[in-house]
């Protein structure tokens, strides 16, 4: 039996099993390389320890197992790295720790930015495009993680059968109500490749509740990541992460560093809050100025954005048309203070060269 710690209440619980289906039964017959995906967070470890409890009583060898953690860099908890150190130890797993070759996740939020700048100015987005990651476009997932642990175990294993073991629960979100089970993944290990390299991804603890994850912990030792131990998260994510409520800066130097960025680019670091209100006393009182300024740029920006033309807006296959002489003069007037804003170089100040910078968006589109 165990108990289970969420919300400061102890609640029993039975002892858990893992999710299984055919495809992770033949795999682990055939003797499968599985690897273990650890965040540091409670979900991943659970998951790792319950699947672990079956491959052991089923007699799967214990030197084809691995423990593998996406380091997202200057974005993570401090604690996160020994914590999933603890854990890969607990387990009995070694532990592979991979990076992104372009840099870390703060990085990769200074890219975008820079890029879309880039694309602003040369009038190839309609609006100018903020430097934040979102719910529906999450470099940490995609881009820090799954982009760069998959072709690492593809060419570590290649030849195998490889089954990732995740610890994604069907209750977390609507949006993983229907995770299977199991699922072959070809992102990496297209079928009938020429290597015979096979992915599996596998989801234990698809099924489960918070609270037996919590009550996995409890009853087995396992470590719990101090964002719900001393900060009781109900889940872990970055240091700042912009789908999560933002505690008190545990990284000061981190949290003046993302709030230089939204001062420089105008764009809070969540949709309806700035990270710099959280504890403006902790920022140098130069940064607190320029993001006053900031704040005043952003409503501007909005308002200038909000007055071009509806019609125009920016869809898949952008442009959809050539605007107008008034509209392309509306366009040009607003992008002129934004491009201000940010230093950038007026390459279309006037309805003509909007026109011919549409033309040849046009143009290029058809061919």
């Amino acid at each position: 039996m165990g108990a289970a710690l969420a919300r400061g209440r102890v609640v029993a619980l039975p002892e858990l099993l893992p999710a299984v289906d055919e495809q992770v039964m033949a795999a682990i017959r055939d003797g499968a390389w599985f690897v273990f995906n650890l965040s540091g967070g409670k979900d991943s470890t659970a998951a790792a320890y319950a699947a672990i409890a079956l491959l052991d009583a089923l007699g799967h060898p214990r030197d084809r197992r691995i423990a593998i953690h996406a380091d997202l860099g200057r974005a993570e908890w401090r604690s996160t790295p020994t914590t999933v150190a603890a854990i890969a130890e607990r387990l009995g797993l070694p532990l592979l720790v991979v990076h992104r070759p372009a840099g870390d996740m703060v990085a990769r939020w200074e890219q975008r930015f820079l890029a879309g700048k880039r694309r602003y100015e040369a009038l190839e987005t309609y609006n100018l495009i903020g430097p934040w990651s979102s719910a529906s476009l999450r470099f940490c997932t995609s881009e820090l993680k799954v982009q760069v642990i998959g072709p690492e175990l593809a060419r570590l294993f290649r030849g195998e059968m490889i089954v990732s073991v995740i610890g994604l629960r069907r209750a977390e979100s609507p949006s993983r109500r229907a995770t299977p089970i199991s699922r072959i993944d070809e992102r990496f290990a297209k079928v009938g490749n020429s290597a015979g390299t096979r992915m599996l991804t596998w989801h234990p603890a698809v099924d489960w509740s918070a609270d037996e994850v919590f009550a996995l912990h409890h009853s087995h030792a396992l470590p719990l990541h101090e964002a719900y131990t001393h900060y009781r998260a109900t889940r872990l994510s970055c240091a700042f992460c912009v789908l999560a409520s933002v505690a008190a800066p545990e990284n000061i130097d981190l949290y003046r560093h993302l709030a230089s960025i939204e001062a420089g680019s105008t764009f809070s670091f969540q949709p309806q809050r700035w990270l710099a209100d959280v504890a403006p006393n902790l920022l140098p009182a130069a940064l607190v100025r320029d993001i006053v300024r900031a704040k005043t740029r952003a409503g501007e920006r909005r308002a200038l954005e909000a007055a071009m033309p509806l019609g125009l807006r920016f869809v898949k296959g952008w442009p959809p048309r050539l605007p107008t002489w008034e509209e392309a003069n509306a366009i040009a007037r607003s992008r002129t203070r934004i491009l201000a804003h940010h230093g950038l170089s007026d390459r279309f100040p006037d309805a003509g060269a909007v026109l011919s910078r549409f033309a040849e968006l046009l143009c290029a589109k058809a061919l």
